[in-house]
């Protein structure tokens, strides 16, 4: 009996922990939510398989996946008030259960949890962040010898340059180097 038990609270947290790794961005949650949920989607996704084609343990691991997902889902929508997909999606959340306890651990180990995920989106008001600019090909093979070096192995490879010309060309830039 008691070992039915804690089978059943394992497959409920990993049902429960598989679904919020579904749904993109951080959703902090005591391990008991985690559980909950976990449990809610078993006993959705049973009660569905059960009356559609009756009992059958590979359709009702799957559709308790899914309605295991579906409460994380409602979840994030209906307590937390956040997107689901974007890069909004990624900002750690203001409320929630358990959450302001996360804030506070996160603060106290030096991470401000506004920053988590504040890369990806500037909040309103905020300056865009400038593009980073590509950093030019240099035009003499001795400023950067080990990517001139990489460019000539990979035409050497494609069979553009033959074992003389890559030998020859290698020769020329180690001879540069020396001077």
């Amino acid at each position: 009996m008691a070992g039915s038990i804690v089978a059943l609270l394992v497959s409920a947290f990993v049902t429960g922990a598989l679904a919020r790794f579904a749904v993109p961005g951080p959703d902090p949650m005591p391990a008991w939510l985690t559980v909950v949920i976990g449990l809610g989607g078993s006993l959705i996704g049973w009660g569905i398989v059960y009356a559609a084609i009756g009992p059958n343990a590979s359709w009702v691991g799957i559709a308790s996946f899914l309605a295991a997902v579906v409460l994380v889902i409602a979840y994030r929508v209906l307590v937390q008030k956040r997107a689901l997909w974007g890069p909004s999606a990624y900002r750690f959340p203001q409320r929630g259960v358990g959450v302001e306890q996360y804030r506070e651990r996160l603060s106290r180990a030096g991470i401000d949890p506004d920053k988590i995920g504040a890369a990806m989106t500037p909040l309103p008001g905020q300056p865009q962040p400038a593009a980073k600019q590509p950093v030019p090909a240099a035009g003499d093979p001795t400023d950067n010898p080990a990517h001139y070096l990489q460019l000539l192995e990979e035409l050497h490879d494609a069979g553009v340059l033959s074992d003389e010309e890559f030998g020859a060309a290698r020769m020329r830039l180690l001879e540069r180097l020396r001077a």
